[in-house]
Formats: C-alpha cells, sequence, structure tokens
C-alpha cells in the first residue's frame, strides 16, 4: 500500500491537514522550528486562569508545535474531531499566543505515529486541560523565535513586537524578520530560559472571537473522510459472526456452506469467526450461510424489571459528598419529601457505526479507527498481535459521532487481526444492528431522595442515594447544612455483573440522571413550598456564579414568578459539569389526550470563564440541547433475555427536526476564569428541565425517563 496514495485528502483553505504521512512529516520538520516545551500534563485541571507566566515545570516532553520554513504553524495533537470542534478552537489558541493568522495554523489529530501521546478525547478537557499545554507551548516558541530575531537584527528583546508572525522593531519598522525566514533551512531545538508570558485577555485578537469550522465544508459536500471511506486497493469488507444475545456462549459453527460462495473467505482465529469478500453485500449473504450454534443467555432480566433487580445487587456504595447529620436535619424539618426517580438505558446511537481499515505492510500494522481513543487502541492492537508498539500506527479520520461511545474500538482490533490473518487490507464497517448490539449503555439508574424543609421554606436535609450513574452530576451546590449523597455503583470499572450487558461513558457520564433526579426533587420541594421554582431555588442558593447563571437565564427567558403548576408549562433546571455552570428554561406543550410533550423553547445560560470560539461554544450548547431531548422524551433501549430488541432507528427513536425547539445560547462574559468545558454541560440539564415543565403545565410528576406519552399519561391519571 502507498500511504501517499491511499491517505484522505486533505482539505483545501481550511488550513487543517488530518492525516500526513510519517515521511512528509519528516521532511517537514528537517526544515523549521520545532519546539518541545515540557508541560504538566494535568495543567488546568483545577480550572484556574493560567498565570500571566506560562506555568512549564514538569519534566514530561508532550506538547509540539512545528513552524515550517513558509511560516505555517503545524499543531500536533493527541486529540481527535469528533463534531465537536476543537480542530477550530485549539489552533485559534496556538495562533493567539504566536500572533500569527489563523489562516497559517494547520493541525495533525489522533495519528500514533506523529502527535503527542494523549488518554483520549472525552470529558469535555480538550480545550480545558489540553489547551494551556498548547497555549503554553506556543507563548514558548513565540519568546524563543523573538529571541532569535534579537540575534538577528542585534536589537534588544525588548525593542522587538510580533505582527502576523513577523518580527519587528518597535522603534524601526523597516527592521524586521519573518518566523519563516528565522527557521528557513535548520532544524532547531532550543528552550526558553525562565518562563513564557501569556496574553492577557485584554490582549485576545483570536480567541473569544467566532471561527467558521474547518470541517464544516467537507461535511455538507460529503467530502469528508471518515474510517470506513479509506478503501485501500485490494482491501476485503468482513462479516464477523455474532451471539444472539448477551452472554450467549458460542458451541460450534459450520461455515462450509460459506466457504463454497466464490471470492469468499473464511477466517477462524480463536474467538473470532469471520467471511470476507471484496463486496460487503456479497459477505453478508456468505455470512448468513454459516450455520452457528450458541448455548442460551443466562440473563432473564427485561428492560421492565431491571430497576427491582438493580437495587437488590447495587453493593453498599460510598458517600461522595456529606456535611452536618442527617438525623439532626430531619428533626428541623416541618415538610419532608421523597421520592423515587428511575432512567432507563441509552444508546449512542451515532451517526458513524464503529468501522476501521487495517493494512500491514512491511511488518507494520497501520489501522484507520472511528475511535476517541488512539493511543489506547495502538497498544490494545499490539497486545492482541504480539507485536511491538512502534509495529502499530492508528490513525483517526475525522468520527462521525462519539458521545462516549468510541472509547472502546474493538472494531479496530478486529480490523487488524483480520489483516494480520489474511495479509490483505481489510475493511470493517459495523451495521446498525452490531452497533446497538455491542453499544456501551448509558447505564439504567435508580435514585431515592428524600428531603426536608423547615418552616421558612429552606432545605435543611438531604438524603441521596445512587444506583447506576455514578457521582458526575450529583454534587450538591445549594446551600443545605445536613446532607449526604451515597454512590452505589457507577458505569465505570468493573460493575460486578449489575447489567445484562456493557455499559460505559455517555455523553456528561452520569450527570444526565443525576441532574434529572436532583433537580426534579427540588422542583417538587418548590411545589410542596408553594413557592415560584426560581424563587425556591434562589432562596437556597449562596453560590455566586449559580446565581448569575440562574439570573441571567430568567432574564433572557422572560421568567415571572408563579408557584407550580401554573398552567404554563414553564421549567427550569441547574447544573454543574466540566468546570461549567449551567441554568436552562423550556416551555413545553402537552397534549393532554395522547400524553405526547412538544418542547416549544429551551434557554440555556452558560458560565464557561473564558470563551475561544463563541459560535462553536453556541453550537455545542444547541446540540446537547437536542440531543438531550431524545434521552429525555424517547430514547430507552428494551431487551429481554439477553437481547437487545431496539436494532435500528424504526424503533429506537432519536430527536427529529419536527421536535426541536427554539433553542436560545446566553454565554455569561468571565474573563478571571479559565476556558471550561463545552461539549457536554448543555446537555445535562435537559431531562430535568423539561419534567418540570410538564409538571407545571399539567400537574403531574413523571418520575422516570423517557418521558413517553404513555408515561405522561399515567402520571396525569395517577
Amino acid at each position: 500500500m502507498n500511504n501517499e496514495n491511499d491517505l484522505p485528502e486533505v482539505p483545501e483553505g481550511w488550513g487543517f491537514v488530518q492525516t500526513m504521512d510519517r515521511r512528509d512529516f519528516l521532511k517537514l520538520t528537517s526544515f523549521g522550528l520545532l519546539v518541545i516545551c515540557a508541560i504538566d500534563p494535568l495543567l488546568g485541571m483545577a480550572g484556574a486562569l493560567p498565570a500571566q507566566t506560562s506555568p512549564l515545570a514538569a519534566p514530561d516532553f508532550n506538547s509540539f508545535l512545528h513552524i515550517g520554513a513558509n511560516g505555517r504553524v503545524t499543531c500536533l495533537v493527541g486529540k481527535i474531531e469528533m463534531g465537536q470542534g476543537i480542530m477550530t478552537a485549539l489552533p485559534q489558541l496556538a495562533a493567539e499566543e504566536l500572533s500569527v493568522p489563523l489562516s497559517s495554523v494547520d493541525i495533525v489529530m489522533g495519528d500514533t505515529d506523529i502527535c503527542p501521546t494523549d488518554a483520549g478525547t472525552y470529558g469535555s478537557l480538550s480545550v480545558r486541560v489540553f489547551g494551556p499545554t498548547l497555549r503554553a507551548a506556543a507563548a514558548e516558541a513565540r519568546a524563543v523565535l523573538v529571541q532569535m530575531a534579537a540575534e538577528r537584527l542585534q536589537l534588544p528583546v525588548s525593542d522587538l513586537d510580533v505582527r502576523d508572525g513577523v518580527v519587528v522593531s518597535k522603534t524601526d519598522r523597516t527592521k524586521h524578520v519573518s518566523y519563516g525566514e528565522l527557521t528557513a533551512g535548520k532544524r532547531i531545538e532550543r528552550r526558553l530560559e525562565g518562563q513564557a508570558v501569556l496574553k492577557q485577555v485584554g490582549a485576545f485578537t483570536i480567541m473569544g472571537k467566532s471561527a467558521p469550522r474547518r470541517d464544516a465544508l467537507d461535511k455538507v459536500t460529503g467530502k469528508a473522510k471518515y474510517a470506513g471511506d479509506i478503501a485501500p486497493s485490494g482491501a476485503l469488507h468482513a462479516r464477523i459472526l455474532r451471539p444472539p444475545s448477551h452472554g450467549a456462549t458460542f458451541v460450534r459453527a459450520d461455515t462450509s456452506a460459506a466457504e463454497a460462495v466464490p471470492g469468499v473467505r473464511v477466517v477462524r482465529d480463536g474467538d473470532l469467526i469471520a467471511v470476507l469478500h471484496a463486496h460487503r453485500d456479497e459477505a453478508t449473504r456468505a455470512l448468513a450461510l454459516v450455520k452457528a450454534t450458541y448455548s442460551p443467555s443466562p440473563s432473564t432480566l427485561t428492560h421492565e424489571t431491571i430497576f427491582e433487580h438493580l437495587q437488590k445487587v447495587a453493593p453498599e456504595g460510598r458517600a461522595s459528598g456529606s456535611r452536618g447529620n442527617l438525623a439532626d436535619g430531619e428533626k428541623l424539618a416541618s415538610q419532608v419529601v421523597e421520592q423515587t426517580y428511575l432512567k432507563g438505558y441509552v444508546a449512542h446511537a451515532a451517526m458513524e457505526t464503529h468501522s476501521a481499515v487495517a493494512v500491514v505492510e512491511n511488518g507494520k500494522v497501520t489501522v484507520w479507527a472511528g475511535t476517541q481513543t488512539p493511543f489506547p487502541l495502538k497498544t490494545q492492537i499490539a497486545r492482541a498481535l504480539n507485536l511491538a508498539p512502534e509495529k502499530v500506527r492508528v490513525i483517526t479520520p475525522y468520527v462521525g459521532g462519539g458521545f462516549g461511545g468510541k472509547s472502546t474500538s474493538m472494531q479496530g482490533i478486529e480490523a487488524a487481526r483480520l489483516a494480520m490473518a489474511t495479509g490483505k487490507p481489510v475493511r470493517v464497517v459495523w451495521g446498525r444492528e452490531e452497533e446497538f448490539f455491542f453499544d456501551t449503555f448509558d447505564p439504567a439508574s435508580v435514585f431515592k431522595i428524600r428531603a426536608g424543609l423547615d418552616a421558612a421554606k429552606k432545605i435543611v436535609f438531604w438524603d441521596n442515594v445512587i444506583i447506576g450513574p455514578g457521582e458526575r452530576g450529583s454534587a450538591l451546590f445549594y446551600d443545605v447544612p445536613n446532607h449526604r449523597t451515597l454512590v452505589r455503583s457507577g458505569w465505570s470499572g468493573n460493575t460486578g455483573g449489575m447489567h445484562p450487558f456493557g455499559v460505559g461513558p455517555w455523553r456528561a457520564p452520569g450527570a444526565n440522571a443525576n441532574v434529572f433526579a436532583r433537580e426534579s426533587h427540588i422542583d417538587v420541594m418548590a411545589a410542596k413550598a408553594g413557592l415560584d421554582p426560581v424563587e425556591f431555588r434562589m432562596r437556597n442558593l449562596t453560590d455566586a456564579r449559580m446565581r448569575r447563571v440562574l439570573e441571567a437565564a430568567a432574564k433572557r427567558f422572560g421568567w415571572s414568578p408563579k408557584p407550580a403548576p401554573s398552567g404554563r408549562g414553564f421549567g427550569v433546571a441547574c447544573g454543574i459539569d466540566a468546570g461549567t455552570y449551567v441554568a436552562t428554561m423550556a416551555e413545553v406543550k402537552v397534549d393532554k389526550g395522547t400524553g405526547k410533550v412538544q418542547v416549544v423553547r429551551v434557554v440555556c445560560a452558560q458560565d464557561m470563564g473564558i470563551v475561544v470560539n463563541p459560535e462553536g461554544a453556541a453550537q455545542q450548547m444547541e446540540g446537547c440541547i437536542t440531543m438531550g431531548l431524545g434521552y429525555t422524551l424517547a430514547e430507552e433501549v428494551r431487551f429481554k433475555d439477553g437481547v437487545v430488541l431496539d436494532t435500528n432507528f424504526d424503533t429506537y427513536e432519536l430527536p427529529r427536526f419536527s421536535v426541536v425547539p427554539r433553542i436560545e445560547t446566553v454565554i455569561l462574559d468571565s474573563p478571571d476564569l479559565a476556558p471550561q468545558g463545552g461539549g457536554e454541560p448543555a446537555i445535562i440539564t435537559t431531562g430535568a428541565v423539561v419534567a418540570n415543565a410538564v409538571f407545571d403545565a399539567v400537574g403531574a410528576r413523571v418520575v422516570q425517563l423517557p418521558m413517553t406519552p404513555a408515561r405522561v399519561k399515567g402520571a396525569m391519571k395517577g
């Protein structure tokens, strides 16, 4: 395979390099400045604004920037682009600190041979945690280049300024030298003595300004390349034998009929049985000829019995947050409110199914994979094939949606094993039924909340028992003197066989369910207190940031105080995720005859610190709210005896254009706070805000997600 011919074409005019041949990269870096910075990999985790000087202290060399002889800048990033927009935002950070035009900055992402090692793209960490690293690297590069210019121009550093990648004398504008001229014809590895100075917010010209998405044109015209679009010459399509249910055990398989089909090749490699053909549809037809026997699944659980099961088998748990004494708080309570909340399993349902293409050439395996974790996948492939890590390369083209579901990348391992077994390039593109079967679902969850109000209508105690989603999003930011949050299992790690299939991270994992339960219960208490839901929250809030966000949402929404249910169909919910504070308000209409909920309008306010790309941030908020309507109103995985009953979009309903409301976003100006997460926070309040709006509309409290018409009708009857 010739990599130079088979790699995806680089979009022109967007300053974006998605994949690059290693030889080309070495040619590129032999002429120019390669800046190697020592960066703390956890830099920015605390969410504090980076200091005026860049805190480069750790010995880990993990950030790279290349400045070429032509003056173009290439960012090398282990992160991947799956629609969240970081291929636009990260170059903005670099361009700002380097003082170069954004159009002159390219980016290479998710290539394990070229990019610095990265654990993966998840948790809204790219800008808030990797961003400070990239800024620091760019600031150091700028300082080094200014030093080099001072030597070239025979001027003091203090007399020099940088404009559009050109170092210019402040006193004599005829004296100048470009970054390209400084690096032409030589490779320099040079460190700055001391610390690089980062730009202050008031000096920003690129950060904080909206920039068009670099992937927009490719995606709307169909030019964008995803893993399944990579088509090496002579590649075979693989269709893999799958069990009929979770927990079923393979007994035997007769592949003779499939092997008799012209052009078909059958591979049996331990637990992997695959039928391969030059055409995918032929491979699919041949796979249907395989006669396989499995022992049945031992599971007898269904989507209706799962909640009782979870309560029986969940471990005792641990307190993730506590204060005061619950018994003392209960003595102060004049009203006690207790409720159980439920949420079913939810699939990621990404537009692109798990896909990978593998090629073996000269003893090295190259895998193009739709994955959120290219570096962990590289390690897994090396182990599966018993190869040295340097013999495996993972390249990540555009990823067609991940939401946590592409953190695991079994398809990449399958493609690599089959390519090694056949000696041919192999394409593994899961069908939609495989995608649903092997998805790691957002876990079903149970919440038992018991809380009390005193005579002044203040919350005096709060006891929350969580089963299923873990603790993310459960922290109690309301001012409650006596509270406890007990977490009995989460989605990560070994769940001890609690679930009948795999569970895993789902956009803001755990927070959607936790916020639904907490903010629903806050509304229940507001109704018991006879107070407007916003007024009740304000009465129990001392957190200045949350009060500010809630006030901003109420102002844009035009909220007028009325205790619920008011018949207006207004709802409110608040949350914190990835360092970002969120307040959402919604207006709904409920068809009392059918129970169908129509969300009419949503206003979402966020305090996310310094905003790198305002338009990109608004797009993420809109996407979160739209996706959130799915888990709120319709999305639920049905199953029985280990069999997933929903295998396509004919029964698993995603939000359609017809259900998308008018969405208004409010992004607060917070120049004193470093950039926080933007890819997930707005989704966490969607379930709660709609549930609270439904209660305000019809006086019925829906306590289980999704709020299907049948459940809404049931709540109204109850």
